[in-house]
């Protein structure tokens, strides 16, 4: 995996070695996507996901320290297969931008998190790195099952 920083952005991707109509699937089909989303030890409850533009997605992610973390996304833009856009809206607000990039049977993943405040982004920033690294480590996990 490789992360970079922007203006009050933090750009990760990874390459995985599966094609891309499955890789997207793990990030749209809500079964899949509770195993995976989260930084190691974290699991999720997710009460709504309606997958469309101006569609929810409200969870709750359990830390593995016995705290909840409440969580609300709208979707943007889902362009089946290339990308999907989500603003999150709880705590720290960003715009995640997941892109899906066709490598013949493989599939590159950039995962972009725009905030939308300097100081959200200087505190995200100490953490969302490595934590971004885990969630789709677990992605290829769950790929791979």
């Amino acid at each position: 995996m490789k992360s970079t920083m922007g203006e009050n952005e933090i750009i990760s991707s990874r390459e995985f070695d599966f094609p891309r109509e499955r890789v997207f699937e793990a990030w749209t089909n809500p079964d899949q996507l509770a195993c995976w989303w989260g930084p190691n030890g974290f699991t999720n409850t997710f009460h709504e996901f309606d997958l469309r533009p101006g569609g929810t997605w409200r969870y709750v992610m359990h830390g593995p320290d016995g705290v909840d973390y409440p969580n609300h996304n709208v979707f943007e833009e889902i362009l089946p297969l290339e990308r999907i856009i989500l603003r999150h809206l709880s705590g720290h607000e960003f715009q995640l931008t997941a892109t899906f990039e066709e490598l013949g049977d493989r599939t590159r993943v950039i995962f972009r998190q725009l905030f939308m405040k300097a100081a959200e982004f200087e505190e995200a920033k100490q953490y969302c790195v490595v934590a971004n690294e885990q969630n789709l480590d677990r992605l290829n996990a769950v790929l791979e099952e």
